[in-house]
């Protein structure tokens, strides 16, 4: 007894010691996340290491060989074809992000600065596409730039065309489109978020220095905006390179995109690793491309100071 009162003591202040590490704010806000970051991590991240470990493999029918290699990225690189949809696939990514952000901003603009007590209302206004499908939004463009669509019979009634034209559909403009439109929302509401945080007097102080609207656009409320304006490119700009959907169905032959080759690997080629080492390539690309896109950005803003 008289020993087990002796040793207590040194227990009960080692725990004293350890439970303020345990209660402090870094563990409980650690132990909160981690759940949901083992979470993602499996999601994200344990796929994109299979698909990294595949591209570096190599595929004979349904049988995979392990033996390391480099040919899938050779083939990805150097193959015209492949070369081929993946600049096209960025300069219509590229394409959109440039139109979506024009479009998206005036609105954006209008909203924030003209909305008055009406905001919300035109913010519920803007995302009313997004109840019905995305298949749905791109099968409408379908029946408008249609051989028989809405827009030919618009202009063949209007007398401008004599017959239906046949170059408003399958083709690389319908998919920028097509793009501009499914995500024009997505630039909306970044560059809305942004402009209401602009300070409005200095506006009105640009406005009395003796600024027309213009160049206290140019001067005040842009560069205080650009963080809106890089979000909704970069919103834009990443998910459309991958997008397989909309040139499947509005691009034809001249609107195929490297997310159609790589579901075709996967799919009908049965080729996993070159479809891997074509995922892989894109992912790099588009990464290196955002952050050039950011670094421009912010190098424009700085000069515009």
């Amino acid at each position: 007894m008289t020993a087990a009162a002796e040793g207590s003591p040194p227990l009960t202040m080692a725990g004293a010691r350890r439970s303020p590490l345990l209660q402090s704010e870094a563990a409980q806000g650690f132990a909160l996340i981690s759940p949901t970051f083992l979470y993602a991590l499996i999601l994200l991240v344990l796929p994109i290491l299979v698909v990294i470990a595949h591209s570096f493999w190599t595929q004979d029918y349904l049988t995979i060989d392990h033996t390391f290699t480099l040919e899938n990225y050779r083939i990805a690189l150097t193959e015209p074809i492949y070369r081929d949809l993946l600049w096209r696939s960025l300069y219509i990514s590229l394409t959109v992000s440039l139109l979506t952000v024009a479009l998206a901003y005036p609105i954006a603009y209008f909203i924030s600065f003209h909305g008055g007590r009406h905001k919300s209302l035109w913010l519920f206004l803007i995302t009313i596409p997004f109840w019905t499908s995305y298949l749905l939004r791109v099968m409408s463009w379908k029946v408008i730039l249609g051989y028989n669509g809405v827009l030919n019979s618009g202009l063949m009634g209007l007398g401008i065309i004599d017959e239906p034209s046949t170059a408003l559909l399958y083709n690389s403009s319908a998919v920028i489109i097509t793009l501009t439109h499914a995500w024009a929302t997505f630039a909306i509401l970044p560059i809305f978020v942004s402009l209401e945080k602009v300070d409005r007097t200095l506006v009105e102080a640009a406005t009395d220095l003796g600024d027309g609207p213009l160049r206290s656009f140019l001067r005040v409320t842009l560069p205080l905006s650009a963080p809106g304006v890089i979000s909704a490119a970069l919103i834009v700009m990443i998910p459309t390179v991958g997008d397989y959907v909309t040139p499947k169905l509005v691009g034809g032959k001249d609107g195929v995109m490297i997310a159609n080759a790589i579901q075709a690997q996967f799919g009908k080629a049965s080729n996993w690793p070159l479809g891997a080492a074509l995922s892989v390539t894109t992912m790099v690309i588009v990464s290196l491309m955002a952050g050039a896109t950011v670094l421009v950005i912010r190098a424009l803003q700085r000069l515009a100071r």
